[in-house]
């Protein structure tokens, strides 16, 4: 059996493709000269699917997806998705996927090195309040049992940590990542400890606002310290390089739903949007990274030469398609979307659109993941441009609420809602698109007098896509002010709809 350099234990299916986590770790991996096998949604009851490479060279790569493995099993009320009568679901994950599969690699590789990374680690890498069980945990990195943990996208710290074992290094000192350590350096903030969050709930709040992706950050539990060292700042070289390899985009038959996928192209990293309920900031960071747009458009270029290419890229931008070319290092706060310095005319965006446009073979470039309408009013050469070439009947903007009091416990305003609505009417009527909406509700805050707020609105408004409960996701500020019932930046007392009775009659009030 041959021994590979690293393998990586994953709970979604492995794509040959930049829209797949694992997929682009395996590329990026491949690209240094490493040997990957992948174990995909393995078998948790039984040992075989983690015996089936043996032990690697130099460490296991676990991680549950894309999505938290709790998030992904329990509706918001914490029902098991799989026993949903309108929507049943089974994810073929075990429920803390992490820190079951690293359990059954520690049993079975007894020395080996094991990292975790992905969306449920880097969100559960400090004390963390845990929705399903209605408490607080520890650090994942002390039930996983794992050597180190990667927070955010995970290409430069792979690379960084493939190396060091390579050369029989300590993994430790490495931009991204966290480790447990008896002491804490001193060039580390020191956040308040688990065991004095868990006691005092104004502690909780200090210890949530003094998270930082750009900060070495250290945090006591029991006798040892839980040590992040601040972010890599990637580069737009390094996602040119990232996303330039050669992906096959071939799409296995036993993972359909990614099919809708196949032809989506990454612009740009990061949001600036930091939205209180949203893991980005904390995950991928709260600055735009984008690609350059030759490294784009031989993308696209690439893409129309695949074998399943009809004509028609699937998706065009990142977690919000017009945050493209909004680049800025200058400073760090959370108001960068409403920042005078900020460029927000669109141009780079206008350019990118209108070149990718001209390439042969592509006969529509659609928008699909949905734009930040605040950001789009100071262009509407840009809504002009979307509206025209990119959108395909609807495009999705996501007001989330239209209390004032509610939005601004999200961080988000709707200021500019009916500017963007008139904008867009203009200049879709004649092509007769609409636009769709997603809403949320059962944030902290939203009392039923506030949900009335809402379904006013709503009942003026057509084509609703969306309303969902709010799901308290660990690390958030808006689950800090769930767990806590108190505005971590005042200290000031938040409603909080607890019981399920009232989540259930919030939403229902705007279904009628």
């Amino acid at each position: 059996m041959q021994q590979y350099d690293i393998i990586l234990v994953s709970g979604e299916y492995y794509v040959d493709h930049p829209l797949s986590a694992v997929g682009v770790l395996v590329k990026v991996l491949q690209d240094k000269g490493y040997s990957v096998a992948v174990i995909e949604k393995p078998d948790w009851k039984t040992d075989k699917d983690f015996l089936a490479f043996g032990k690697p060279k130099l460490f296991f790569g676990v991680t549950s997806g894309s999505i938290d493995s709790m998030l992904i099993n329990y509706t918001p009320l914490k029902k098991e998705r799989a026993e949903d009568k309108e929507k049943p679901y089974k994810s073929g994950i075990p429920d803390r996927a992490i820190i079951v599969y690293c359990n059954k690699l520690r049993q079975l590789f007894k020395d080996s090195i094991l990292i975790i990374g992905g969306i449920e680690a880097s969100m559960r890498r400090f004390t963390h309040y845990d929705y399903w069980i209605n408490d607080l945990r520890k650090s994942i990195l002390f039930d996983s049992r794992a050597n180190i943990l990667v927070y955010g996208n995970g290409e430069y710290q792979i690379q960084e940590i493939a190396g060091k074992l390579k050369q029989g290094k300590i993994i430790e000192n490495i931009e991204g990542t966290c480790i447990l350590s008896n002491t804490a350096p001193n060039d580390f903030e020191i956040i308040p400890s688990h065991e004095e969050a868990s006691k005092d709930k104004k502690l909780f709040c200090k210890m949530q606002l003094m998270f930082s992706t750009k900060k070495n950050v250290a945090q006591k539990t029991g006798d040892k310290y839980v040590l992040q060292y601040k972010m890599h700042n990637y580069t737009t070289q390094e996602l040119d390089h990232i996303y330039g390899l050669d992906y096959s985009r071939d799409i296995p038959k036993n993972f359909p739903e990614f099919r809708m996928a196949q032809f989506s192209v990454v612009t740009h990293r990061g949001c600036i949007g930091n939205c209180n309920f949203c893991s980005i900031a904390l995950h991928q960071g709260n600055q735009i990274v984008s690609r350059t747009e030759k490294s784009i458009l031989d993308e696209l270029r690439k893409i129309t030469k695949h074998k399943d290419f009809k004509g028609y890229i699937d998706d065009f931008g990142g977690a919000s398609a017009n945050m493209y070319g909004m680049d800025c290092v200058k400073c760090d706060n959370n108001t960068c979307i409403n920042c005078k310095n900020l460029d927000k005319s669109h141009s780079k965006l206008i350019h990118l659109m209108r070149e990718a446009r001209k390439i042969p073979g592509i006969k529509k470039i659609f928008i699909r993941s949905g734009i930040r309408y605040d950001l789009a009013v100071n262009s509407e050469e840009y809504v002009k441009e979307l509206s025209k070439y990119h959108i395909s009947g609807c495009l999705k903007i996501a007001p989330e609420h239209f209390s004032e009091k509610v939005l601004k416990l999200m961080n988000k305003s709707n200021k500019e809602f009916e500017r963007f609505k008139t904008m867009f009417e203009k200049h879709n009527k004649s092509l007769n698109q609409q636009l769709k909406y997603y809403f949320m509700t059962g944030h902290p805050g939203s009392t039923l007098d506030e949900v009335e707020v809402l379904a006013a609105k709503l009942g003026k408004l057509k084509n609703t896509e969306s309303i969902q409960l709010f799901t308290p996701t660990p690390m958030t500020i808006s689950t800090c002010m769930y767990y806590t019932g108190l505005n971590p930046y005042t200290l000031e007392k938040v409603y909080i709809p607890y019981t399920y009775n009232e989540k259930k009659k919030q939403k229902n009030i705007l279904y009628n």
